[in-house]
């Protein structure tokens, strides 16, 4: 099996608040990251796909095709925009970096499955700062 990387980049706002609390037990749980006044992040989406690479061109996917398809589909939608307002699949949800990664899954994986017949996406990994990542590969 061969895992292929595509690495891109978006900024955006969010704020991290649940509308069923008050606005003390909001800054409580997420601290300054409840701002009513928003805040951002330049954000690293790093998509990796498996498979076996296929025998006309070598490759598991074609990277520079993944990479249309994450800016067509993801980061067009997301950049420069504040997830909790402007982002159609966030609509109803907290604006975490749990949720966003699990809603990128949910759009990128129909869209590889039907661009190859043996490459699947295997892991989404968004890195919002330094020291904050997640990684979703899909389960549930």
């Amino acid at each position: 099996m061969v895992y292929v990387i595509r690495k891109e980049h978006f900024n955006a706002a969010h704020r991290l608040y649940n509308p069923n609390w008050s606005e003390a037990k909001n800054e409580e749980v997420f601290g300054p990251c409840a701002n009513k006044n928003w805040h951002g992040h330049n954000f690293e989406l790093i998509v990796t796909i498996k498979g076996i690479p296929d025998p006309e061109t070598g490759f598991v996917f074609d990277l520079k095709e993944l990479g249309k398809l994450i800016k067509k589909e993801i980061i067009d939608k997301v950049d420069h925009k504040n997830l909790n307002m402007d982002v159609d699949f966030m609509t109803g949800k907290l604006a975490s970096c749990e949720n966003l990664v699990m809603e990128f899954w949910k759009i990128l994986d129909p869209k590889i499955k039907s661009a190859s017949s043996s490459a699947q996406l295997h892991k989404i990994h968004l890195v919002e700062t330094n020291k904050n990542s997640v990684e979703y590969y899909g389960e549930i």
